[in-house]
């Protein structure tokens, strides 16, 4: 079998497995072939019943990586890999994933827009909204449609970051934004002004230049194409794929 995790990476996130208490990882080699068979899945983007019989019954895959969601095991190895991050600066931004019509028929307790679906002008899509430090490894994520505003999002995803600047694109230039990064973050807002703006502002703009590297976290997300194309109805199994692949982003 091909090996999909080096080495390194295996042993970093079983150290980080083992404090885990509802879960099984005595038996290291289960263990491994259970987390490439995920990273199969999120970087192949196959449905769950194309996994290869060498990782083990997709069934039972399945339901091991919904039961590790369900007990919060994908997001608590995240925080855990992005336990050190550089908070001289954050940044903020959002991309737009097409959702898969397999995506659609989430329970009608809150329909689709509870499982951060919507119809826009692009299609059926989704939104990762992201936080990511100074070096642009990340932080944070929210979920909503696709048609969803950016800017609605910052507030939450900057509440409690202690950090000395925040950078973003014009989008995110409202005066509630602004004044959340002066007065509760005591942070300095390189955000650039919007074009009609009827009190112009400065921007730093030779600092602006560092928010390339949001994007370019998010194109390293976007080579997992179950993360690309959202295929999942639920939202929580939607980002458990983005917290996989973001704690291995965080093991490069």
């Amino acid at each position: 079998m091909k090996r999909l995790l080096s080495t390194d990476q295996f042993e970093r996130l079983y150290r980080l497995l083992r404090g885990e208490r509802k879960i099984h990882t005595k038996r290291r080699a289960l263990v491994r072939r259970f987390l490439e068979a995920v990273l199969w899945l999120g970087r192949s983007g196959a449905q769950w019943r194309f996994l290869p019989t060498e990782y083990g019954a997709w069934n039972s895959v399945y339901k091991r990586f919904a039961r590790w969601d369900d007990l919060g095991v994908w997001e608590r190895l995240f925080q855990q890999a992005a336990n050190a991050p550089d908070l001289q600066s954050v940044m903020i931004d959002a991309t737009v994933v097409r959702a898969h019509a397999c995506a659609a028929g989430a329970p009608k307790n809150g329909g689709q827009a509870a499982q951060g679906l919507g119809r826009s002008r692009g299609g059926f899509s989704t939104k990762i909204h992201v936080l990511v430090d100074a070096l642009g490894n990340p932080l944070r994520f929210t979920l909503t449609s696709g048609a969803a505003g950016d800017n609605p999002q910052a507030i939450p995803l900057l509440a409690g970051i202690e950090t000395h600047e925040v950078l973003a694109d014009r989008g995110y230039d409202a005066d509630r934004t602004l004044a959340y990064i002066k007065e509760q973050l005591h942070a300095v807002a390189t955000i650039p002004p919007k074009k009609g703006r009827l009190a112009p502002r400065d921007c730093d703009y030779t600092a602006y230049k560092e928010r390339h590297l949001v994007e370019c976290f998010i194109g390293k997300l976007k080579y997992f194409r179950r993360v690309f194309t959202r295929f999942d109805k639920y939202a929580k199994r939607f980002l458990a794929f983005v917290h996989f692949a973001s704690t291995l982003i965080w093991l490069r």
